[in-house]
């Protein structure tokens, strides 16, 4: 999942959002640094990304992109699914989108000496750009993409051209989403009760 879903899954503590947030920055094994919220979340959001990968519906639309653009299709997903979440936010959550989203900014603010460098350089711009907010239209999809695709070392015509595959399967993917997100969101709910316990 994209950055907003996992912030989401997060939602309930602002440091379990910085967490989640950090699950792309590190290493499982560079946890131990962490305060133990946010540990579990950098661990739950490898668990999120290991079931979403593997997920039928998600599977399913992967096989709806183009030879060649297929395995970048997880990321055009990705970043789709934050835009689906967005559109249907009311159905998920009572508290406001951009509510939500101002605070986690101000929680990667307040948790900024602890954040690894490259997410350190990021910040200015997810908060100015407001990158969050952005997957709420489908511009904000295209331009994630193309951001995405700038920092690959080769191939990211490849990942452009995967916008081509989502629009011709909008609808198709939409309704995958449909079906995955559901089963997320519970599995996220028992993964991290599950690492509570554990912990313990």
């Amino acid at each position: 999942m994209n950055y907003l879903a996992h912030v989401y899954l997060a939602r309930h503590d602002d440091a379990a959002m910085v967490g989640a947030m950090l699950g792309d920055f590190v290493k499982a094994n560079d946890i131990a640094g962490y305060p133990a919220v946010i540990a579990r979340d950098i661990l739950l959001h490898r668990h999120v990304d290991s079931y979403t990968d593997s997920h039928p519906a998600v599977l399913a639309s992967k096989e709806l992109f183009g030879e060649g653009r297929r395995r970048y299709a997880g990321i055009v997903l990705d970043v789709f699914y934050d835009h689906e979440l967005s559109r249907h936010w009311q159905r998920w959550c009572d508290e406001p989108r951009e509510a939500l989203i101002a605070r986690f900014y101000r929680a990667l603010a307040a948790h900024e000496p602890m954040l690894p460098p490259r997410l350190r350089e990021m910040l200015p711009y997810l908060v100015r750009q407001d990158w969050l907010g952005g997957y709420a239209t489908f511009e904000g999809v295209e331009e994630t993409i193309a951001r995405v695709s700038r920092r690959l070392s080769r191939n990211g015509e490849l990942l452009r051209d995967g916008v081509q595959d989502l629009v011709r399967h909008r609808d198709a993917i939409a309704e995958g989403f449909e079906r995955f997100f559901p089963d997320l969101v519970r599995f996220a709910e028992e993964r991290r009760a599950q690492l509570l316990t554990s912990s313990s």
